[in-house]
């Protein structure tokens, strides 16, 4: 009789992985099955304590079961090979060692079944797909986080196959030294745990392309990590580092490197040798210096310098491909024209929460500027050459003592600011025999607008007429102007005037601010090159769908309409940058949708109906300025909302689930 007709299974395929508090195992069959055909394991969220070496007969070949299903005739070996030898079943057989086995080496397809005919071939015995353990892949993914994992057993040696392994949200005081023994693990995430050391035989690990090691306990980055030249992700944020050694500087092919929320106080010279370094977070340390070697570093794109102890800003001269600069939270004084004479590259500057008192004339040099944020300075003036920044599409001004510009102008959007310091400068007299300067003061005043802002500030100006409808000879002064700002606000519309679809090609900014408009039609839709859109103190309750368009709109003032819930459809159109929709009767957003607005910076709340403030919308970490006040929610309290938004999405995170 077969064995198979005999069978009762001897061994359990989830064996290996123990569930706190349980004597079932927490890894159904199901899942086992499906590792050996595709060499990938998930095993995340499911309370496991315990990996024990019994671990390999499910994650290889399932040895444990396969025991009972295994021809008879390959359970012995011929005499006079090594690899067939008899031996009896016992703890220290041929089969208990492949059961207790991290890996086993493939048979020959041919060889190895066809040696002799097994005797369950002449009983018609078949094998299911899942039962075909020569057919079964290596284990080359494994992943294991969000458990409750104390320790890595030493057999993890046995995976010498692993590409990637994951083992992060768990318990882990310390690695074993067996993990140097994976020498082709590419990627491993070890964060989220209480390591406080490192072993050196992850010098081992040359094939290691991402280590991520944030959330831990280290004091000290061991010198083992410099050896590992491949690597090209680090992060080491969130741990209580003091200082960096010098072996950073071996990394040769480092693109990303994050040393975020740390004790640092200086960073070591040799960080300058990571010529592949395009993204640098330093942020949340105690840095008062940044060394000038920095400069050397001419792939950088990303530097992030926020919240530590800066008194100026260094110097770049080299740093040819620097995009983004983020400066903040510091204690700068002085902006000098040196600084910025390098940084032609650059789209996004912040230096808000500092302690500038003017900008020099140079910052018109930075020609690729999109973003710039100077909230919570010293400012009490701004350079004229501000307005010449052509692609400037974020200025942030809020929280500077700013006396030669009114507050009403600084609350109506970037491009409507830059239209005002650019009204600001003086045309020059014209000189003798070249004719008088065309000016608003000698145009004949019955002239329906300024067709000199037309024609050198490219902005069609009729607001504050008390106008119900905008009339042709408004539109008709455009003449072949090509109009990049509209500002009909301050009339009686009652809706968009139909003409200005004519604008379609060139109009950016459009403000139809405090008028009488209840819906927004079409032809607003399909001004696709539209950045800036102003619609507060109208009588809106929703947006079309169509909206989804305006594929480059970065702001949208909704304040002081009647939106009961949110619009939809401005979750749909990720390149939003700023949302203003205070004042309104809005119950409640969602923030999952709202994470797929990665640039949204600013986000306006103020005045609504949300009775209850979503702890997920913590995870927004792209906002920068969070206003809820006004709202009848009790968390979080006024105490905490006055602490700004850092601590507000600070305290709504600490409240998801875990």
């Amino acid at each position: 009789m077969s064995r198979f007709k005999r069978g009762g299974m001897t061994g359990d395929p989830r064996a290996g992985f123990r569930h706190e508090g349980d004597k079932e195992p927490a890894v159904p069959q199901g899942l086992i099955k499906a590792a050996r055909k595709s060499g990938q394991l998930n095993l995340a969220g499911r309370g496991l304590s315990e990996v024990s070496t019994s671990m390999a007969a499910c994650t290889r070949a399932g040895w444990s079961r396969q025991r009972e299903f295994l021809p008879r005739d390959l359970t012995r070996e011929p005499a006079g090979t090594s690899a067939y030898s008899p031996a009896p079943v016992g703890p220290g057989s041929f089969m208990c060692r492949l059961r207790r086995s991290w890996h086993m080496r493939r048979p020959e397809p041919a060889a190895g079944i066809n040696l002799d005919t097994p005797e369950e071939a002449h009983s018609n015995v078949q094998f299911g797909t899942s039962d075909r353990w020569w057919e079964q892949t290596d284990l080359v993914k494994l992943f294991l986080s969000s458990n409750k994992l104390q320790s890595l057993p030493d057999d993890i040696k046995l995976l010498p196959a692993l590409v990637v392994l994951d083992v992060h949200d768990n318990l882990l005081s310390e690695l074993p030294a067996a993990i140097g023994e994976l020498v082709n693990l590419q990627k491993l995430n070890i964060s989220h745990n209480k390591l406080k050391t490192l072993p050196q035989e992850l010098a081992q690990l040359q094939n290691l392309k991402s280590l991520l090691i944030q959330h831990n306990q280290l004091e000290e980055v061991p010198d083992v990590l410099g050896q590992l030249g491949d690597l090209e992700e680090l992060d080491l944020s969130n741990n209580s580092l003091t200082n960096i050694s010098s072996c950073i500087g071996g990394l040769v092919h480092l693109g990303r490197l994050n040393l975020s929320k740390n004790k640092l106080k200086v960073l070591p010279a040799e960080i300058s040798c990571l010529k592949s370094l395009r993204q640098l977070d330093c942020a949340s340390n105690m840095l008062e210096d940044v060394p000038t070697s920095l400069a050397g570093m001419d792939c950088l794109e990303q530097l992030y310098l926020g919240q530590n102890k800066l008194t100026y800003l260094p110097e770049f001269p080299n740093c040819k491909h620097l995009k983004e600069l983020h400066v903040g939270n510091n204690q700068i004084h002085t902006l000098n024209p040196q600084h910025l004479s390098h940084l032609s590259s650059l789209s996004i500057l912040e230096l808000r929460d500092n302690k500038l008192k003017s900008l020099p004339e140079e910052i018109a040099l930075l020609k690729g500027l999109e973003r710039l944020d100077l909230s919570n300075n010293d400012l009490g003036g701004l350079p004229n050459s501000l307005p010449n920044l052509p692609n400037l599409k974020s200025l942030q001004l809020e929280g500077n003592p700013l006396r030669s510009i009114r507050r009403d102008v600084l609350s109506k959007g970037t491009q409507e600011l830059l239209n005002y310091l650019r009204g600001r400068i003086q045309v020059p007299d014209p000189k003798p025999g070249e004719g008088e300067a065309v000016t608003a003061m000698t145009m004949p005043s019955d002239a329906p607008v300024n067709t000199h802002a037309i024609a050198t500030l490219k902005t069609l100006e009729y607001s504050d007429k008390q106008a119900s409808v905008i009339s042709d000879a408004v539109f008709s002064a455009i003449g072949s102007s090509h109009v990049t700002s509209v500002n009909f606000s301050k009339n009686q519309l009652i809706e968009v005037p139909s003409r200005i679809v004519e604008l379609k090609d060139s109009v950016c900014d459009v403000n139809l601010g405090f008028n009488k408009i209840p819906t927004i039609s079409l032809n607003l839709c399909l001004l696709t090159k539209l950045t800036h859109l102003d619609m507060r103190n109208n009588l809106l309750v929703s947006l079309p769908d169509e909206l989804e368009a305006l594929t480059r709109l970065q702001s949208v003032i909704l304040s002081f309409n009647r939106f009961k819930t949110f619009p939809d459809v401005l979750y749909r159109i990720p390149t939003l940058e700023t949302i203003l929709v205070s004042t309104n009767q809005i119950g409640s957003i969602d923030p999952l949708q709202l994470l797929k607005l990665s640039k949204l910076s600013t986000l306006d709340l103020q005045n609504n109906d949300d009775l209850q403030i979503p702890p997920a919308l913590g995870n927004c970490e792209s906002l920068r300025s969070l206003n809820l006040e006004g709202n009848p929610f009790r968390n979080p309290r006024a105490a905490i909302l006055a602490k700004g938004t850092a601590a507000v999405l600070e305290y709504l995170r600490s409240r998801i689930p875990a």
